[in-house]
């Protein structure tokens, strides 16, 4: 099958879950004997120092002249059976799709956030989840300069958004959208999605060199994601103040970062910042810890991607119970959940992990066994190809 690849890329010091997503799902159909095309922007296009430059990503995410011209070209050089996006934000922008559908070309999008309703793509603000814009009225973001902080930058995303919604460019030039759990799917068919439309597929873990042998482990918890407010790192430290005694590990970069060391400075915290590590220096701290932690305040697009690959290097998760993390752990029997914001269950939860017990073991073989069996690379790429299918025979 001929496919056609989409992404816009983070920037290249802060990479996210989706730029891990896109390379793999690429390699995995290269490697299946697709022949794959791709069309990439990155965030490192964009000087936003310059005003020139921040005034053309403002023109190209309402309609980019450039996506149309590039994308148009590779479209019609390439004639690929499906084109599959994963982010357009924001240079890529809602013209991709439109080349394609003008091209006879049917469209998959993953839809890893939230951005079809949401200023920021994480329905968070003020310290907990906020849910004052939908598709038809971004506004709210304006209000409260939810995107970087900033009113005039909220203005510019919030009229995508409802550029998007009147134009139904979602309804129209896209086939089908692959929600990563069924809580975002949901969300989408509240956004006005039809759900015959949807599919849900999780992200497949691909960790080929781990040992799933007995791990010899530290007595230590590990935080792994962006050091942001949203991520619910606030929280953590609250916690830790209570938990003096066990060593955290802290991997990630972000704008919290020296908010953060001043925390531990001051309280005297027993917490390692690791800074952002080389993905294959990442399994062997998953293997190293007692548990991650995944305390997020917001609404995750997906399942966070480091704790499917801690679960299925054995190590069990202690997480939010938002969005759609309860649906990969159930509850003490291969992670544990607590309630968002909640510092005391969080406390609780890493005592019941702090030492290896039976109970630490159990969940651990489960988790290991749970990702196995939901989070497989073959059943992945049988389900994308089921997708793709579809889509070209309806077409």
């Amino acid at each position: 099958m001929k496919i056609l690849l989409a992404h816009n890329r983070y920037r290249t010091g802060a990479p996210g879950g989706e730029d891990i997503v896109f390379e793999q799902e690429r390699t995995l159909l290269e490697q299946s004997g697709h022949e794959v095309s791709c069309y990439l922007r990155s965030n490192d296009e964009m000087d936003e120092k310059q005003l020139s430059h921040r005034a053309r990503v403002v023109i190209d995410m309402q309609r980019s002249e450039r996506t149309v011209r590039e994308l148009g070209d590779i479209v019609r050089r390439n004639r690929p059976d499906v084109a599959h996006f994963h982010n357009v934000f924001p240079l890529i922008s809602a013209s991709g799709y439109e080349v394609c559908a003008n091209e006879g070309i049917p469209v998959v999008q993953t839809v890893h956030n939230h951005r079809i309703s949401c200023s920021t793509a994480t329905h968070f603000r003020n310290g907990s989840v906020c849910e004052r814009c939908t598709p038809s009225n971004p506004w709210a973001a304006v209000r409260y300069g939810c995107y970087r902080n900033s009113h005039v930058a909220s203005l510019a995303v919030a009229s995508m958004i409802f550029r998007n919604h009147l134009s139904q460019v979602h309804q129209q030039s896209i086939s089908k959208f692959i929600a990563l759990t069924r809580f975002s799917a949901n969300r989408l068919v509240s956004a006005g999605i039809a759900p015959e439309r949807i599919v849900v597929k999780p992200n497949f873990v691909d960790i080929p060199d781990v040992d799933r042998g007995p791990a010899r482990r530290e007595r230590a918890f590990a935080f792994v994601g962006r050091l942001a407010e949203e991520k619910g790192l606030r929280l953590l430290f609250d916690a830790w103040k209570q938990l003096r005694d066990v060593p955290l590990w802290v991997v990630g970069e972000g704008p919290l970062r020296a908010e953060l060391e001043k925390i531990a400075a001051d309280n005297n915290l027993p917490v390692r910042f690791l800074g952002l590590l080389e993905r294959t220096a990442l399994p062997p701290v998953l293997r190293a810890v007692r548990s991650i932690i995944v305390p997020s305040l917001c609404l995750e697009g997906g399942v966070p991607l480091t704790l499917l690959e801690a679960m299925a290097s054995g190590t069990p998760a202690i997480a939010s119970r938002l969005s759609g993390i309860p649906e990969i752990i159930d509850n003490e029997v291969d992670g544990l959940l607590f309630e968002p914001g909640n510092s005391a269950q969080l406390v609780q939860a890493v005592r019941r992990l702090e030492y290896e017990s039976p109970f630490h073991a159990a969940m651990s073989a489960r988790a290991v066994e749970k990702i196995i069996r939901e989070c497989d690379r073959q059943a992945n790429l049988k389900a994308l190809i089921d997708i793709y299918d579809s889509v070209v025979r309806a077409r």
